[in-house]
């Protein structure tokens, strides 16, 4: 850290002292990144399924197992085109109604009307079989089904949270807390619900906030402002790590720090060219002095946690900026003046477009910036909103864009990576303007393929794909870096990012 910074925060360190800490005994303070605007589960969903107002009718474990939830059991027909489901006898809503097959079949029904997974999978009907029984009916057998029952966008609701059939008015779920104050886009408070089906949660409160830079959130818990922090600047660690009264946990999670590209973009098309510059970065300096954790370099997409997708037999990318030079100029490109490289009168020049939600990211993209430029390519960097990506893709602006993708967003990366790289090969957050005609083909058998074998071959030989044409150019497998003060005892992290599991936590005796 700069001595100049180092001071300023030090400095703004003093002043949130004085403010004096928080030691409510009874109310759990969390920081976050990500803003919010709505109670609707399609649009902001995560939310409530961390802070534990909203469950689904499936869970996820850290292995990425599907577990029950609502559901007590599910079972699949032999053809795969019903799912049956048989939900928790007792469970009762934080208005108070039952959870029964009516409310299930409303709630999913409600979601797949909207933007969210389910609209991806070929659901034909839902229905109740009986008060606590659901069958899903589907048009072709679909794997990643009960992955999606297990999505924040398809949490279950109380009938009285809507309003005009189906407008979120005050979310009325079945977790250990229910919502009882709701401030966006920066502020939420939930209390504990003392009718909870399961295990109760210890803490009676826990209040949410977001909105504020990285540093100023890293130094609120060194103030003793917030109990937890998550999504830490890389910047703040090591002045974390001195303090003696925080815990900085760091955790790996399925997400890949990656450079989304125009393949359809004339500097990009050939695969050569997206080689050198995959070629061109230092992936061990970047994870090490930059993000600080040593050893999270990607020489991939998908990451080791989901092994049925990951190749373990595949080496590292080593920085080697000459054979990237010999392979642009093996496409045309020569040095300008400058150094940068032109072609055909035209030079060498992208821009790279990331956004601040995930503060490590501004600190990497300057780092490509900057290696990519001794290879003669130069690139400029603009920082936008995360919805400005795929807003670009769409209108045909992009060029390149550094982002941190969640490939365990549902626990079966396979319907994600069917809307990334699937027919079209245009995935918002994957690939743009490239084409294969193999993968398409593996994705659509592997929606119904049941023998564990052959799914695990095919889903590699999709990840083999990947990282021979580099649709995308992986840079790093993600660290979640959380700050916890020492107060909070029983902390767990969630690798899923579905749970902050604050029911679990409680306080240390004073």
């Amino acid at each position: 850290m700069r001595p100049f910074r180092h001071l300023c925060l030090l400095s703004l360190l003093a002043c949130l002292g004085a403010c004096g800490p928080n030691q409510d005994p009874e109310v759990l303070t969390l920081g976050g990144p990500f803003e919010f605007t709505s109670q609707d589960p399609a649009r902001d969903g995560f939310v409530y399924t961390r802070l534990q107002v909203a469950e689904s009718l499936l869970e996820v474990d850290d292995a990425g197992r599907l577990l029950p939830g609502l559901a007590q059991g599910w079972a699949v027909d032999d053809d795969g085109l019903t799912w049956h489901l048989r939900l928790r006898e007792k469970v009762r809503f934080h208005d108070g109604l039952p959870l029964d097959a009516d409310a299930v079949v409303r709630a999913l029904e409600i979601a797949r009307r909207k933007p969210g997974v389910l609209r991806s999978a070929p659901i034909v009907e839902i229905r109740a079989e009986d008060r606590l029984g659901v069958a899903i009916r589907l048009a072709r057998p679909y794997n990643p089904l009960g992955a999606l029952l297990a999505h924040y966008s398809t949490v279950i609701l109380s009938p009285a949270s809507y309003r005009d059939g189906s407008e979120v008015g005050w979310m009325q779920g079945t977790g250990p807390y229910r919502l009882e104050a709701f401030d966006p886009p920066h502020r939420i408070r939930v209390t504990r619900f003392d009718g909870y089906w399961g295990t109760p949660a210890r803490i009676p409160q826990a209040l949410y906030l977001t909105g504020h830079r990285a540093e100023s959130r890293a130094l609120q818990v060194m103030a003793g402002q917030t109990d937890i922090v998550y999504t830490l600047d890389p910047a703040s660690l090591d002045l974390l790590r001195r303090q003696k009264d925080i815990r900085v946990h760091s955790d790996a999670i399925p997400r890949t720090i990656q450079i989304k590209l125009n393949a359809g973009h004339p500097f990009l098309a050939e695969r050569d060219a997206r080689l050198a510059m995959s070629l061109a970065l230092d992936r061990q300096g970047i994870a090490s002095h930059l993000v600080r954790v040593p050893g999270m370099e990607a020489n991939q997409l998908i990451p080791p946690a989901l092994a049925d997708w990951h190749l373990d037999d595949l080496p590292p990318i080593r920085r080697d900026p000459e054979r990237a030079r010999r392979l642009l100029a093996d496409l045309g490109w020569r040095p300008g003046p400058d150094g940068i490289l032109q072609r055909a009168g035209q030079r060498f020049r992208l821009t790279l477009v990331t956004y601040a939600d995930r503060p490590e990211l501004a600190v990497v993209a300057t780092a490509i910036q900057a290696q990519l430029r001794e290879v003669g390519v130069a690139v400029a960097v603009g920082i936008v909103n995360s919805s400005g990506i795929p807003s670009a893709h769409h209108d045909g602006s992009l060029q390149l864009a550094l982002v941190a993708r969640n490939y365990g967003n549902v626990a079966d990366p396979l319907s994600l990576l069917a809307a990334d790289y699937g027919d079209g090969g245009n995935g918002d957050w994957g690939a743009m303007g490239w084409r294969n005609e193999e993968l398409p083909a593996l994705l659509r058998g592997l929606e119904a393929e049941r023998d564990p074998a052959r799914y695990r071959a095919d889903a590699r030989r999709i990840a083999r794909i990947l990282a021979e044409e580099l649709p995308v150019i992986p840079v790093l497998f993600y660290t979640q870096q959380t700050a916890v003060a020492a107060r909070v005892r029983d902390f767990g992290f969630d690798p899923y990012e579905r749970n902050y599991r604050i029911s679990r936590m409680s306080f240390a005796s004073p």
